[in-house]
């Protein structure tokens, strides 16, 4: 799981106690039935602090509010996407007017891309037993 600087691990505690309307809202449904994922809610990572993540998925998902198209907001944002993209992470960015609006469809929405990033299976640990079909061929 990628973590986070002390300063961002700060920063997202505070913001866990300061999440906006859409945020709530998402988390609600996000931990009531995140569609068989386990999410974080303002985990920080680097230098940054992700609204929500999905470690099985490497999924981030970001409700923007309307300042985020505002001045060096959209830059900011990329340099953001780019620094956990090199690290294999996919941001999602979802407009709060969107949560607020139509909740159910966002969930759903979010639920399917985080299906679709998730391996089918987990690779083997290093060290552990040999796959199945290698038992008993010695």
């Amino acid at each position: 799981m990628i973590r986070g600087t002390t300063t961002a691990f700060r920063r997202s505690r505070e913001l866990r106690r300061a999440m906006s309307l859409p945020e709530v809202l998402l988390w609600q449904q996000l931990r009531r039935r995140g569609a068989g994922h386990k999410w974080r809610k303002q985990h920080a990572a680097g230098p940054y602090t992700l609204d929500f993540y999905c470690d099985a998925a490497k999924l981030c998902v970001e409700v923007d509010g309307e300042a985020h198209g505002r001045g060096d907001r959209p830059e900011a944002d990329a340099r953001r996407d780019a620094w956990l993209a090199a690290r294999g992470i996919e941001t999602l960015r979802v407009p709060a007017v969107d949560v607020l609006g139509n909740l159910e469809g966002v969930v759903t929405f979010i639920a399917q891309v985080a299906g679709g990033r998730r391996p089918l299976h987990h690779p083997a640990a290093p060290g552990g037993p040999p796959p199945r079909a290698k038992l008993g061929e010695e």
